[in-house]
């Protein structure tokens, strides 16, 4: 009875340093590299992690390359700038523990009767370094390498590489226009409401996930490499539209042993080029500002995943069809010295398919 209790103590002790553990990165705010790279504290950028300010997404417009660190530089005869390289690389770290609890003890994955272990603990669940900010005039990065604890691999994880232009036009109005390259559909995203950033900001690996979604949540994250341009005008009105192709980390092809082509062997590859698009609309009015977006994908897939001698692997025949579509709005108001952030989004998926290959639910997201 009292070795009960005692380890009902380390629970409630586990858990409420746990709930600690997670509440202090809201303290931390951001990524250290883009205040070390600034000289501004995190609040500029941000509200509340990891919602961005105003400046925070011209801050990531302008592809990340704001500094007021001392430069490597190199001129020209002319006077033309032909390097600029800040003295201190733009790194950081982060490391995530979990203690995951189901409300019911799962079944034994083997058949044996029995329960599985309820109450693990994940140290380190995740751990990850950052190399955030400035790579060169004009061109800046976000790029995320991370330890998984339950693949026990290093992968790359959210990245987001920027080349951005800034152009002056009529009046007090400007156009800045770019390219971005990254791994993530809704990553590189300014308001931060996309599914990239939605809430929960990290989820236990021990816990279960739902069998079907919407490819916009996430599905697609760091196993696609996409190319994409933007416009933003007035700091007003934002555009999108980028192309994904299938970048499965950690593929091996069956027959040659190294990595790719994919075939039918690999699950869920893209057939042809992946659409994201992105609209959004902000307007500013003394310390107050209001946006309104839209966003959505246009994805098939092969399922794939084994051979049969009636059914030999390829990419070819029926396909899961997806056309998610989602809203946002967010409304920021500073006052007081502290900033208030309430944002709202939600979507409406329709996957659909002629032929369909693996029956795929229809869902919602809010």
């Amino acid at each position: 009875m009292r070795m009960q209790k005692n380890n009902r103590m380390l629970i409630i002790l586990a858990r409420t340093c746990i709930g600690i553990t997670l509440l202090m990165p809201h303290l931390a705010c951001a990524v250290p590299s883009f205040a070390r790279q600034t000289g501004m504290a995190c609040q500029a950028c941000h509200t509340v992690f990891p919602e961005l300010t105003h400046f925070g997404r011209m801050f990531k417009a302008n592809a990340y390359t704001l500094d007021n660190l001392k430069q490597v530089r190199g001129i020209t005869r002319d006077k033309e700038e032909m390097l600029s390289i800040g003295q201190m690389p733009p790194i950081s770290a982060m490391a995530q523990v979990a203690y995951t609890s189901t409300n019911k003890t799962l079944p034994e994955s083997t058949g044996i009767n029995g329960s599985s272990q309820n109450g693990t603990v994940s140290f380190p669940e995740a751990a990850s370094l950052f190399y955030a900010g400035k790579i060169a005039p004009q061109l800046g990065g976000f790029i995320q390498l991370t330890y998984d604890n339950a693949a026990n691999k290093i992968h790359i994880d959210n990245t987001d590489i920027r080349l951005a232009e800034h152009m002056p036009a009529s009046g007090d109005r400007d156009l800045i226009f770019g390219l971005t390259l990254n791994n993530n559909p809704t990553v590189q995203d300014l308001w931060n409401t996309t599914p990239a950033f939605g809430y929960p900001y990290a989820v236990t690996n021990a816990a279960l996930s739902p069998l079907a979604k919407t490819q916009i949540d996430g599905a697609l994250a760091q196993s696609v490499a996409g190319l994409g341009g933007y416009l933003m005008w007035n700091e007003s009105l934002y555009a999108e539209l980028s192309f994904y192709r299938s970048a499965k980390q950690g593929f091996t092809h069956p027959i040659t042993g190294a990595a790719g082509p994919l075939d039918g062997t690999a699950t869920n590859v893209i057939d042809g080029p992946s659409l994201y698009w992105r609209l959004a609309y902000e307007h500013q009015w003394r310390n107050n500002s209001i946006e309104f977006g839209v966003y959505g994908n246009k994805v098939e897939l092969f399922p794939g995943g084994g051979t049969t001698p009636a059914a030999p692997a390829s990419l070819s025949g029926p396909k899961n069809r997806f056309r998610d579509t989602g809203i946002d709005a967010q409304y920021q108001r500073r006052a007081f010295g502290e900033r208030i952030t309430t944002s709202v989004s939600t979507g409406r998926p329709s996957p659909t398919s002629l032929r369909p290959a693996v029956p795929m639910p229809c869902s919602t997201r809010a």
